[in-house]
C-alpha cells in the first residue's frame, strides 16, 4: 500500500521560511513526477512546483524565486524550502505522485492529507 507522509508546514510571519517534505511509503516500481500542490480557502487546488524522473522542475509563477522543489531519489522523497513568505502563500499544502507501482502496470495518482501553511502580515 503506497501513502505520502507529508512533514513541515505551520505559521510563519512574512518575510519568513518554510520546508515542506514528502516520503512515498511502500513499493514503487517508478515515479513519474512528485511534487506540491495549494489549496486556499474558497479557492481551487493549485500547481505549486513538480518534478519529473527526467529532472525537470516546473514552479507556477507567483513562487518562482522563492521556493526551491528538490528530491531525494533514494529515499523518494522531495523537499519544497519555501522562502520570502508572503500572506497570499497561506493555504493547505498537499503532496502529490504519479507512480508506476509495478512494470507494465498503469500509472497512479496519490495525494498526501494535506499541511497547513500560515503566514501571518
Amino acid at each position: 500500500q503506497v501513502h505520502l507522509v507529508e512533514s513541515g508546514g505551520g505559521l510563519v510571519q512574512a518575510g519568513g521560511s518554510l520546508m515542506l517534505s514528502c516520503t512515498i511509503s511502500g513499493s514503487v516500481f517508478s515515479i513519474n513526477a512528485m511534487g506540491w500542490y495549494r489549496q486556499a480557502p474558497g479557492k481551487q487546488r493549485e500547481v505549486v512546483a513538480v518534478v519529473t524522473s527526467g529532472g525537470s522542475t516546473n514552479y507556477a509563477d507567483s513562487v518562482k524565486g522563492r521556493f526551491t522543489l528538490s528530491r531525494d531519489n533514494a529515499k523518494n522523497t522531495v523537499y519544497q524550502q519555501m522562502n520570502s513568505l508572503k500572506p497570499e502563500d497561506s493555504a493547505t499544502y498537499y503532496c502529490h505522485a504519479n507512480v508506476v507501482g509495478s512494470h507494465l502496470r498503469p500509472f497512479v495518482i496519490y495525494w498526501g492529507q494535506g499541511t497547513q501553511v500560515t503566514v501571518s502580515s
